[in-house]
């Protein structure tokens, strides 16, 4: 359930960052070209609306990269193997082999002849 939460938050970042940034012009005009002429930009109404797209920019991705790591601890893994009790069941299971506790000289073939 909370995965499903997860997702439908990052598709929502994910949308608003696309218009925030689609907002922006690369070389400086974008929104905050349209809001006035030049006798604005000495009243500072356009360096507030770029600061403002700028710094909902850099919130919006930082958001979008938290969630999606966020939401990899909500993953939901129905199918998980306890490793240990697996290991532990198969060490358990193994066949033990007797040693010879005297080893026999007299049978050991001599590979020198």
């Amino acid at each position: 359930m909370s995965y499903f939460l997860f997702l439908i938050l990052i598709i929502i970042v994910s949308v608003l960052l696309i218009l925030v940034i689609m907002v922006q012009n690369p070389k400086g005009g974008g929104l905050s070209s349209s809001f006035g002429g030049g006798g604005s930009q000495s009243l500072g109404g356009v360096q507030n609306t770029t600061n403002f797209l700028d710094k909902s920019t850099w919130t919006l991705a930082i958001a979008l990269f938290a969630l999606i790591l966020l939401s990899n601890f909500a993953i939901p893994r129905n199918n998980t193997v306890d490793l240990k009790s697996a290991t532990e069941g198969i060490v358990n299971e193994r066949e033990v082999f007797e040693t010879p506790e005297i080893l026999d000289t007299d049978k050991v073939i001599d590979s020198s002849n």
